[in-house]
């Protein structure tokens, strides 16, 4: 299946390549249709299997077709402020190419900051994420116009209810008018979820989605670098493994084609494979790579679901996937059939956290291999790390949209 199946709008879709995203996930095959058709759902995921995008494409296909004079269209509450700052990524590449406003609120900011939030809120925004705790103290100041809201999404419920927020929740959805479509994702479903999700879901349909596990043949290890060390490390690990056939992932094509034109250069047999080569010329890649004519192959996530060929025994991940659904995809394109086959995944600084929730979600610590003296002192693994990051919101004032610069 692939993301045209759901006649999406084409600005979106320019937003779902832009972002890297080739095939569907499971839950985003099972939940988009029944969000599109305007039912609420209630579903068990956990981060990693592609909820977020499940909910994200279907409410900005809707808000692309249909102008929303409003304050607010969707508001998706979430547990942390990293949960609410990582779903304003997801949004700001997906709407890369319309005219949809967001905003991400969350506490722990200035003074300075609300303020700002305030002015967005009361000027209104397509989309906003949010923290419960800050939204609560937003409410209260009475600004914040929800009558229009035509969506409600609780992100990690089990989560919010375990942090102490279930009063909270109460209150807001209190407020909110009746006629929305409310979406509810856990990763468990105690009984108080359930309850829960009695009291705001109108007749929801259930998803259940248990992401799935890498065969355990797969050796899978991992080097953490920096950004400037990636390339050199790739030419290491291809000149110093033994392999037939390599196959090389990299989340956006222009990384594919910098990298191929690298590897080229060096002098490896190596061809390259993405979404602005020509069927025929896929075909044709394909069919020197599966007959080992060319034993290396750049290839965004287009090739992470559906090729089969038994004869790849080796996986590189140049850049750290989107999630775990796209990290068991990309590495069981190895070890098929009897063969055995290694992954190897490179993580940046800025990439830690993200292969942390991986390890979380596989329930699996990979191991971290010593990168070699040649290419200089590496950093250590510390996802736990805080980094400062800058707020990716992207709020523009509806009345001078061409104000926003992007």
């Amino acid at each position: 299946m692939t993301f045209k199946e759901f006649n999406l709008h084409p600005d979106l879709y320019q937003g779902i390549e832009a972002s890297g995203y080739t095939s569907p996930t499971p839950v985003q095959e099972l939940v988009i249709p029944s969000i599109l058709s305007g039912r609420d759902i209630i579903a068990s995921a956990q981060t990693g299997t592609g909820k977020t995008a499940a909910f994200l494409l279907p409410m900005i296909h809707h808000l692309i077709q249909h102008k929303h004079d409003h304050k607010v269209s969707a508001l998706i509450i979430v547990p942390t402020r990293e949960l609410a700052k990582q779903i304003s990524q997801h949004i700001e590449g997906f709407t890369y190419f319309t005219e949809i406003s967001f905003i991400a609120i969350y506490g722990g900011n200035d003074g300075q900051n609300f303020v700002a939030e305030k002015k967005a809120l009361q000027m209104g925004a397509d989309i906003v994420i949010c923290t419960p705790g800050r939204l609560i103290a937003h409410l209260n100041m009475d600004y914040f116009d929800l009558k229009g809201l035509q969506w409600l999404v609780l992100d990690e419920a089990d989560r919010m209810l375990d942090m102490g927020f279930q009063e909270d929740l109460a209150k807001i959805t209190s407020l909110l008018p009746v006629s929305k479509q409310t979406l509810l994702f856990s990763a468990t479903m105690p009984d108080r979820i359930r309850q829960l999700a009695r009291k705001i879901l109108k007749n929801p349909i259930e998803v259940n989605i248990a992401i799935s596990k890498p065969p355990e043949k797969i050796i899978q290890k991992a080097y953490v670098v920096h950004e400037n060390q990636k390339l050199n490390l790739v030419k290491h690990i291809l000149k110093n493994s033994a392999y037939k056939c390599a196959l090389v992932f990299c989340s956006r094509k222009v990384s594919v084609k910098e990298l191929a034109k690298e590897l080229y250069h060096a002098r490896f047999n190596v061809a390259e494979i993405h979404s602005d080569l020509e069927q025929r010329q896929r075909e044709d890649v394909l069919l020197g790579f599966s007959s080992g004519k060319i034993p290396i192959l750049i290839a965004t996530d287009i090739l992470s679901r559906g090729i089969d060929i038994d004869t790849i025994d080796l996986v590189i991940n140049y850049d750290v996937p989107h999630d775990g659904e796209d990290y068991v995809h990309r590495i069981g394109r190895t070890a098929r059939a009897e063969a055995d086959g290694v992954a190897i995944t490179i993580i940046t600084k800025k990439e830690q956290a993200s292969f942390a929730a991986i390890e979380k979600l596989l329930d699996k610590v990979i191991p971290k291999e010593m990168v070699p003296a040649e290419l200089g002192p590496a950093p250590e693994y510390n996802p736990l790390e805080v980094i400062k990051t800058k707020p990716t919101n992207r709020f523009k004032f509806k009345k001078k949209p061409k104000a926003v610069q992007r």
